[in-house]
């Protein structure tokens, strides 16, 4: 399945100044193909898209996380103090230290938060890391079922083969390929109908059921599974039952409450136009939210004030 792809234009005073390709999949309620853009079946690295599927794996292996806790475990997280706190409270609640973290050190995605830490004599740590809250999750799963800590990220370690099991489940493929995310955990390549076949799964899943579980916790703390400022945090408080998980290289999944869903996936990786793609996908599925009109069109900066926008053709 091939389509012409979407062409986003950075304009800048009236000039299109850069261009980026995108590949877009809108799916509606029934299943049946809304919108296709570029070769939406060819094989993907959806990144941190993935990470609700790897909750998924965690739940059904017994992970004992429920509300916003749960929903940290599938972000990717600004670092604010609320997340950080948070996934302390996971690794306490394993008996874990920080140190058992396997993701990189690093500082808060939010301004004010690393602002913050570097005003009262902080640097990197593996806490502020955006998966740390994943990472906890998985040491917690571990801890559970009495599996290795300290090789919790090895291909072969109980959890990230049924972390594999269950992206081949739900997206209904097979893993073509694998390879190691920024994290540090093992990612999956798979394409855009996949995933957005399993974001369907999640939420249309019996509602007492391991995936609704994971889906309901998402949608219910758009802020853990994200921050405070975040897109994805604004779609999901403006649309309520709306699930948006972001992956590096610009790439987002999403699924409405009714099953209507879709992926994105910018081909340079530019995160700049990922967002207005993703609005158009939505609203491509009936999506209205007034006074987010913004994020339909980045705004270009010059000397501090707009002289420009982001826009899809």
């Amino acid at each position: 399945m091939s389509a012409e792809s979407l062409f986003v234009e950075v304009v800048r005073s009236g000039f299109v100044e850069s261009t980026h390709r995108a590949r877009m999949l809108a799916v509606a309620a029934d299943g049946s193909l809304v919108r296709v853009h570029g070769a939406v079946d060819a094989l993907a690295s959806p990144r941190s898209a993935m990470k609700p599927l790897q909750a998924l794996a965690m739940v059904r292996a017994g992970l004992p996380l429920e509300g916003e806790l749960l929903a940290l475990a599938c972000a990717s997280h600004a670092g604010e103090p609320f997340h950080v706190d948070g996934v302390r409270r996971i690794l306490a609640g394993a008996g874990l230290e920080e140190s058992a973290l396997g993701c990189p050190e690093d500082l808060p995605e939010d301004v004010v938060s690393r602002e913050e830490v570097l005003r009262s004599g902080g640097g990197r740590a593996r806490v502020y890391m955006n998966c740390s809250g994943k990472h906890a999750a998985m040491l917690a799963t571990c801890a559970v079922n009495d599996w290795p800590l300290e090789t919790y990220l090895a291909p072969a370690h109980p959890l990230q083969r049924a972390v594999r099991a269950t992206v081949e489940e739900l997206t209904g493929e097979r893993v073509a390929a694998g390879g190691v995310d920024g994290c540090g955990a093992p990612l999956f390549f798979v394409s855009m109908l996949g995933v957005t076949r399993a974001f369907r799964a999640l939420v249309l899943a019996d509602p007492d059921s391991p995936e609704r579980r994971v889906a309901d916790a998402f949608r219910a703390h758009p802020e853990w599974t994200s921050g405070t400022t975040r897109a994805e945090a604004r779609l999901m408080r403006a649309v309520p039952g709306l699930l948006v998980k972001v992956g590096a290289e610009a790439f987002d999944a999403f699924v409405f409450s009714d099953g209507r869903s879709g992926t994105v996936k910018i081909e340079d990786g530019g995160q700049r136009a990922r967002v207005p793609v993703t609005v158009a996908a939505l609203t491509a599925l009936g999506f209205e939210a007034p006074g987010l009109d913004e994020l339909a069109t980045g705004v270009v900066l010059g000397g501090g004030r707009p002289v420009g926008e982001i826009r899809v053709r």
